[in-house]
């Protein structure tokens, strides 16, 4: 039996939804978990995306959610040819494979949100008409009834699965994502002494393009209330281009780095960070707080969404949403005070990078597949 992971979009190209089907394809086929990804071209159905668009904008007054629609998934679906053979899918999108099912095929899942949430917490139901709404939520659910497993990134998407999809938690697991970095080009990294520089300034590292929405902002404003208490403090972000960026002085912006072309700037400027941060409004998951710890760098970060399962208890600090800056500078500035506390924390870190590789992930599936329940989403909770 072939087992294949399928997403809008090809996981053979590293820049497929934000690199993470990629790395799961690649570290799942290195132990022969996964045979192959399937090579979609969402862009070869441009046309009929304007076509769509527009018929429905006559028709109803909404436009929006072509990919959630049957036309869009089978004309996507298949664009390949499938082998006659059993085939075993893991799919990153609630939707794909397309209905009808074919008998011999055994459909997983492995998500970081159910529609109902993107819809709702990343505000795209402004986006995409009622009707295509209520549709695909009605066939995630029956897609997630017919499914063997139901696997999530985090406990947040699980706790949908089963409340607001009426799923059995029975089959419904929590297995959080890897670092999306290449494990073999790090090795040129991990010989490189850890040095931890002195906490002046504070480097607290931002790394992401929507820089709005996870969270910039509040980020300066907690670097402003340690400027003005006298501490020394930096804020790095890594992605956006500095002209699209708020003009701020405590602001170093170093713009995008091509992490499969320059894994060593990117490791080299992630572990000058003294904190990741990630204080989203909305975040299914958090892949960059994984990048920090893998890199063994702690993080500060929201208590919101998927982020939670991303920074494990000891390894950095969760706020609830509506904290005043002033509560995560105390927490700052009790390590610049206290620098030993500081690199006891990193050197924890450090210790424990190996958890947060794709590698590990996998390790974790392989061990669901020989029957372990011990990532139930009943367990986890």
């Amino acid at each position: 039996m072939q087992r294949i992971l399928t997403v809008i979009g090809d996981p053979n190209q590293i820049n497929t939804w934000s690199n993470t089907p990629y790395f799961f394809l690649k570290a799942s086929q290195k132990v022969g978990f996964l045979d192959t990804g399937l090579s979609l071209k969402p862009e070869k159905l441009k046309t009929q995306r304007l076509i769509w668009n527009f018929l429905q904008w006559v028709q109803s007054r909404e436009k929006g959610g072509f990919q959630y629609t049957p036309t869009f998934l089978k004309q996507l679906f298949y664009q390949v040819q499938l082998s006659t053979d059993n085939i075993e899918f893991i799919s990153h999108f609630p939707l794909l494979p397309p209905r009808p099912w074919n008998n011999n095929w055994k459909v997983n899942y492995y998500i970081d949100a159910t529609s109902k949430q993107v819809f709702e917490d990343y505000g795209l139901a402004t986006r995409v008409g009622s009707k295509i709404r209520e549709a695909a939520i009605k066939q995630e659910q029956e897609n997630y009834l017919q499914a063997q497993r139901i696997f999530c990134m985090s406990r947040w998407a699980a706790k949908s699965v089963v409340e607001d999809y009426q799923i059995s938690p029975s089959k419904v697991y929590v297995i959080p994502g890897g670092a999306n970095l290449d494990e073999k080009a790090l090795q040129a990294t991990e010989n490189t002494p850890n040095i931890i520089l002195p906490l002046n300034p504070l480097r607290l590292g931002f790394i992401g393009k929507d820089w709005q929405r996870k969270g910039l902002p509040y980020l300066l404003q907690v670097a402003e209330v340690l400027d003005n208490r006298g501490i020394a403090v930096e804020v790095i972000v890594i992605g956006p281009a500095s002209q699209g960026l708020p003009q701020h002085h405590l602001l170093k912006p170093v713009g995008f780095i091509d992490k499969s072309k320059d894994i060593q700037k990117f490791t080299k400027i992630v572990r000058s960070f003294h904190f990741g941060s990630l204080f989203s409004s909305a975040e299914a998951f958090g892949i960059s707080n994984l990048e920090c710890l893998r890199l063994g760098v702690p993080v500060i970060a929201s208590h919101v969404g998927g982020i939670p399962d991303t920074v494990p208890k000891g390894l950095g600090f969760l706020f609830a949403p509506d904290s005043p800056p002033k509560i995560v500078a105390d927490v700052l500035e009790g390590f610049v005070n206290n620098p030993s506390s500081y690199y006891k924390l990193r050197q924890e870190i450090v210790s424990r990078a190996k958890e947060f590789t794709w590698q590990q992930t996998i390790a974790n599936f392989i061990q669901v597949w020989h029957g372990s329940k011990e990532f139930l989403y009943a367990a986890s909770k």
